[in-house]
């Protein structure tokens, strides 16, 4: 860690003492230097626990440590991912034409466009019916099969845009190995009229392959014929996808240089530009692109990843602050707390610096959350009067897409109160004026005031976009996406990497045989999972 954070430890010491409130009665102007406005958004992070000297100390930092110059030098192809020697360029899918990233002296761009121009013709092809089932009648389902970035990515984006929708093709999205979501699906469905997507890099991927060849028997069991029209994979491993029986003008590819939760604006986004049209995915791309921007060029003083990036360090380190909810007062971004934990957990959940040596701080907090208002009748007890720490992240819009009479202006009513709450909380003695003008007797009214009390000076930041678009939804992505960055480095981690994802794989393999066949339990490493084994056995017999 950069001698200069132990500065900032400093002055985060004294600030630890200092109610929230008491930052903007300190400072009358607090909300214009703790928040940054764009046309189309507002960022608010003036509910953090840091004052102008602090901010302008994290801005050295930045600064000292080179973030933004490390920023640059991976959208130009740095290798990043150093456990596994690959680069980081999910930046260069939404670039734009004209512009040339050269790695071993090739253009990439070229490639990615040609990518982009599949995508356009075979997503238009589906949509107007110029491609059709076996039986001659147009596509009406389109049934994503992955799993991960595969699945979360392009999941959460078609869920959030179904408003731009076309209504007359569904698309679903299945990922869990559990047979349950595959059947469930598929039972709306028709052998005519559905198209699957199967997307796996290597087409190797356990639970996309199991669920894919079920798909596969399931079609044709229930009469299809001609598999190549309903089957189109993304995929780098054209071998397989064509034993598969996939067309290899209907495989579309990508690089080991995406990584999976970055791979939305990949052809993993193939299933979004179906679903909303080609141009609504190109102005996701855009926005996106705009954050990229924003990043690269904007001042330290004035970089929304980076300060957030920042202040989620600050967060963690200095304020033992290891819990982050996450919360959309908008229905459209339902899954975006999901998509948001494989997002910062996959890429920071680590404890091993880049260099191979135990941390010994912590690194990525626990990220969580669904949407308000229904989140404020599950878990809010817990943020206004729980003994953890918790940083919350209020996501709003200040423009409804389905408006009806005042039920939008509630939804902001609420968002903004929340906020307001956990900083400001509520005293024993104003506890004590509001049971003042009740029938309450005195004993009762002291006996209840210490539960009505909230101590408030719990840290927020709020993030209002002013409608939901293709354009928004990308730049917001992509936010998270470079303030993951910021994080990862100050950390001193390889946040391009998912070691941890892979030992419960290989014991699951070992496992298998003891699944199915209980002489095999004896093999079994502990007796844990072999008593569990042995049940599991007597409850299926």
């Amino acid at each position: 860690m950069n001698k200069h954070w132990n500065i900032i430890e400093q002055y985060a010491s004294v600030l630890q003492h200092t109610h929230l409130k008491e930052l903007f009665i300190e400072d009358a102007n607090r909300i214009d230097a703790f928040s940054r406005t764009f046309p189309f958004a507002f960022v608010d992070f003036s509910r953090q626990r840091i004052n102008r000297q602090l901010l302008s100390e994290l801005c050295t930092f930045a600064r000292e440590m080179r973030i933004k110059e490390r920023f640059n030098e991976m959208i130009n192809g740095a290798i990043l991912n150093v456990t596994e020697q690959r680069r980081v360029l999910h930046t260069a899918l939404r670039t734009p034409k004209g512009k040339e990233i050269i790695i071993d002296g090739s253009d990439i761009m070229k490639d990615v466009h040609e990518v982009l121009d599949s995508i356009r013709s075979f997503s238009e092809s589906i949509r107007s019916g110029a491609k059709k089932g076996y039986s001659g009648k147009q596509f009406t389902d389109i049934i994503n099969i992955g799993i991960g970035g595969s699945d979360l990515g392009p999941n959460m984006v078609c869920n959030a845009l179904k408003f731009y929708s076309r209504r007359d093709i569904a698309v679903h999205f299945v990922s869990n190995i559990d047979p349950t979501h595959l059947a469930e699906t598929l039972k709306s469905c028709s052998p005519e009229t559905t198209l699957f997507i199967i997307s796996s890099k290597t087409f190797t991927t356990e639970e996309t392959m199991a669920n894919a060849m079920a798909a596969k028997e399931w079609f044709i069991t229930n009469g299809g014929a001609s598999w190549e029209l309903h089957a189109c994979a993304v995929s780098a491993n054209l071998e397989k996808t064509q034993a598969f029986g996939i067309r290899p003008e209907y495989v579309f590819g990508f690089w080991d240089w995406v990584g999976g939760r970055y791979s939305v604006w990949s052809a993993i986004g193939i299933s979004i530009a179906i679903s909303l049209g080609f141009e609504h995915f190109e102005a996701f791309l855009a926005g996106a692109h705009s954050m990229d921007n924003h990043m690269s060029e904007t001042k330290e003083e004035d970089n929304i990843p980076l300060l957030l990036g920042l202040i989620d360090v600050l967060n963690s380190m200095s304020y033992d602050i290891r819990s982050h909810a996450i919360i959309p007062y908008d229905e459209y971004l339902r899954l975006l707390p999901a998509f948001l934990q494989q997002m910062i957990m996959e890429s920071n959940g680590k404890s091993i610096s880049i260099d191979g040596h135990e941390l010994a701080h912590h690194t990525s907090p626990i990220i969580w959350g669904q949407p308000g208002t229904d989140a404020q009748h599950s878990f809010f007890q817990l943020l206004h009067q729980g003994t953890e720490k918790i940083n919350t992240e209020f996501i709003v819009c200040a423009r409804s897409l389905n408006p009806v009479g005042d039920m939008h202006e509630r939804l902001l009513a609420n968002c903004a109160a929340q906020s307001a709450a956990l900083m400001h909380g509520k005293t024993s003695q104003e506890v004590a004026q509001d049971l003042s003008t009740t029938s309450l007797g005195d004993e009762e009214k002291k006996t209840l005031i210490p539960h009505k009390v909230f101590s408030g000076d719990r840290p927020s930041t709020t993030i209002m976009l002013k409608e939901l678009t293709p354009f928004t939804l990308g730049w917001l992505v992509a936010l998270y996406e470079h303030r993951t960055f910021v994080q990862g480095y100050v950390w001193d981690i390889c946040s391009y990497d998912q070691w941890g994802v892979e030992l419960g794989k290989v014991l699951a393999k070992r496992i298998l045989p003891a699944v199915k066949d209980a002489t095999e339990i004896s093999k079994v490493e502990d007796s844990s999972t072999e008593q569990l084994l042995k049940t599991m056995h007597m409850f299926r017999s």
